[in-house]
């Protein structure tokens, strides 16, 4: 097994804080929440598409659409693989340039239209949306889009739309959300023309039938050479690469997804995105848009699982009447009806602002993520429990007793998967409150720092009693405690009213974390991450509201339905946020961290008494990887002929 660098905490903290984009040239309507203010301004009125784009979106969706209608996903799920005319398909109506620019051969639509196509695709089968968005939204064309040559452009971007499967390689057989270990190198050669990789990549999802690369690899540092993170576009069929398996998974059968090895590939230097050390910042750039694929998945899978759950409940009759008339599932209908417009109104909103450019969306691209991936599979939990055992059973199971086969309970496997990949739930909402923290880390300066002495602290405080004598004033009143606020949008003003003081209260219950436990606060994961999810839900009405808004004054009669559903899923976020604010204060995490502090001490191993443990023997946690030459088959295959 290769050694991996040896990285402290605070070495890995600083690698991570040198990719994050510190400046804040635009506005952000979430960083300014949780600053507590709550600025409607940066959203309301709704953004709308130019006509001219809206036009054009149209009609290559209807044309998506009369061709997703010819495809069979029980072909993908039963054979576990995509045919490769589908992919042909696909490509031959331009689905894998869809926001790739005209002059490169793309269609040059927006993120709204991008999203509206993952929604459609995913909706045959989840692993056409991920094959689709793992090219184009962190695949080769979005790197090259924020930091490519023009060169590069013209030499890969028509290559990706024409169909050119691509994939981002970041992750190792031990380095996931710590990049500072990444042990993949590319060292300079030939007096610098060129560099040489080394190393193994993990879950590289298009992996096995990618013909273009992304390779995030370290270079050394060394005379004339910056060194660190350095990302490349990378031939996948170049000597001394080989995938050497195609991964299988809970979910997602048919995703082409494996291990690849380098082993002294030769990557010419023109082939360098962005320059040396720039990798993980030009990673972190690529999601901030990057990121909005998922949700766009997740609000498809939950538009669907909402005709599901309608037609079945209507269906379905116990007791003398349709199950969806009983309270037990009228409720969960509800949720699933009021989440989904909540879901559409997110991903339509950031894609939106996505598309627009005047707001810095970084925030936003990643709560709705976060909050997504995770709703997401409630909704689709709830689906399968209000379908009960037909939920449970296997489309191919319900068809071959000759019922309806509704794919439940592949849904609730395809979807777990997005509260893991492109930053697991729980590394996502440290990024996002790094993010949330960020005024309040300028301005404690050495008050934050753990490392500080005590004159140094002394001097941090008198600077920051400058920045809190201003701004704390500021959250003591607001408009949401003046009854006639936001009277503009009828019976959902008193939630945009809530929006606004919990907003301030977000912002003061901060200010407390920060001043209880100072440089400590980093460690409080809890508390942050609750902060995080009830800035989530605040963001998630007020796209629900301004939403309604929108759809009111364009037809009245769906205003009524859209103002309806937005009113109850601002009730139900708002028990959910109060839930949160008082588990801020009252919680159990210190007695959690030391119960898995003696669990992992092996100190109440005796409750795992009376089983069996089968995976006992079958190999080592980590598998044992070295750099070198492959010595396993090459697994690697294409969908469509070279576009060389």
């Amino acid at each position: 097994m290769v050694a991996q660098p040896h990285v402290t905490e605070k070495e890995a903290r600083a690698v991570a804080e040198e990719a994050r984009e510190s400046g804040w040239r635009k506005p952000s309507f979430a960083k300014e929440l949780y600053l507590g203010r709550f600025r409607l301004d940066l959203v309301h009125p709704h953004p709308k598409a130019d006509p001219q784009d809206a036009a054009r979106a149209e009609r290559f969706l209807a044309k998506l659409r009369e061709y997703c209608e010819t495809l069979d996903p029980a072909v993908i799920e039963r054979e576990a693989r995509i045919p490769d005319e589908y992919v042909k398909g696909l490509a031959e109506l331009g689905c894998f340039g869809i926001k790739i620019p005209e002059s490169y051969g793309g269609l040059g639509l927006t993120q709204v239209a991008y999203n509206q196509a993952l929604m459609l695709v995913g909706s045959v089968h989840s692993t056409l949306g991920v094959l689709l968005s793992a090219h184009q939204s962190i695949g080769v064309p979005e790197p090259l889009k924020l930091a490519g040559t023009p060169e590069q452009k013209a030499r890969f971007l028509p290559r990706c739309a024409k169909g050119a499967v691509s994939a981002f390689l970041l992750t190792e057989p031990d380095v996931g959300s710590d990049p500072a270990r990444l042990a993949t190198a590319a060292v300079p050669v030939e007096d610098g023309a060129a560099y040489e990789l080394d190393g193994v990549k993990l879950w590289t999802t298009n992996g096995v039938v990618a013909e273009l690369l992304v390779v995030m690899a370290r270079v050394p540092k060394s005379d004339g050479h910056r060194g660190g993170v350095t990302a490349f576009v990378i031939e996948a069929d170049s000597p001394g690469v080989t995938v050497e398996r195609r991964n299988e998974f809970m979910g997602l059968r048919g995703i082409e997804n494996g291990v690849t090895r380098f082993h002294r590939v030769r990557v010419p230097m023109e082939n360098m995105i962005g320059g040396e050390g720039q990798g993980l910042r030009i990673a972190l750039a690529t999601l901030n848009t990057g990121r909005l694929s998922v949700p766009a998945g997740c609000t498809g899978a939950a538009k669907w699982s909402l005709k599901i759950a309608r037609e079945w409940s209507a269906e379905r009759v116990q007791w003398g009447k349709p199950i969806g008339r009983h309270e037990a599932v009228a409720s969960k209908i509800a949720f699933i009806a009021a989440t989904t417009y909540a879901l559409d109104a997110v991903v339509e909103l950031s894609a939106h602002m996505a598309d627009e450019g005047r707001n810095d969306i970084r925030i936003e691209a990643a709560l709705a993520k976060l909050w997504a991936s995770e709703m997401s599979c409630v909704v689709a939990d709830e689906l399968v429990q209000i379908r009960g055992g037909r939920g449970y059973e296997t489309a191919e199971s319900l068809a071959a007793r000759g019922e309806r086969a509704v794919p439940a309970e592949q849904l609730l496997r395809d979807l777990r998967i997005n509260r893991i990949f492109e930053g697991s739930s729980e590394i996502m909402r440290l990024l996002i409150a790094r993010e949330a923290v960020d005024a309040h880390l300028a301005a404690a300066g050495d008050l934050a720092n753990a490392e500080a002495d005590l004159r140094r602290k002394a001097g941090a405080a008198a600077k920051a009693s400058g920045f809190y004598a201003k701004w704390l004033p500021q959250l003591v009143t607001g408009r949401g405690q003046v009854p006639t606020s936001y009277r503009e949008f009828g019976r959902l003003a008193t939630h945009l009213r809530f929006v606004e003081r919990a907003a301030r209260r977000l912002a003061r219950s901060t200010f407390y974390g920060m001043a209880r436990w100072q440089a400590g606060l980093e460690r409080r994961q809890g508390f942050l991450g609750r902060i995080v999810d009830i800035g989530a839900e605040l963001f998630a009405m007020a796209a629900a509201c301004v939403r309604a808004e929108m759809q009111r004054t364009e037809d009245a009669g769906q205003g009524a339905a859209a103002y309806a559903l937005a009113d109850v899923f601002c009730r139900q976020a708002r028990l959910r946020v109060e839930r949160l604010f008082d588990a801020l204060w009252s919680n159990t995490d210190a007695v959690d961290t030391q119960l898995a502090k003696a669990v992992l001490g092996g100190r109440v191993s005796w409750l795992e008494d009376g089983v069996l443990d089968p995976s006992e023997g079958t190999g080592p946690w980590i598998g044992d990887w070295h750099n070198g030459a492959s010595t396993a088959e090459n697994v690697a295959r294409r969908y469509l002929p070279s576009t060389r």
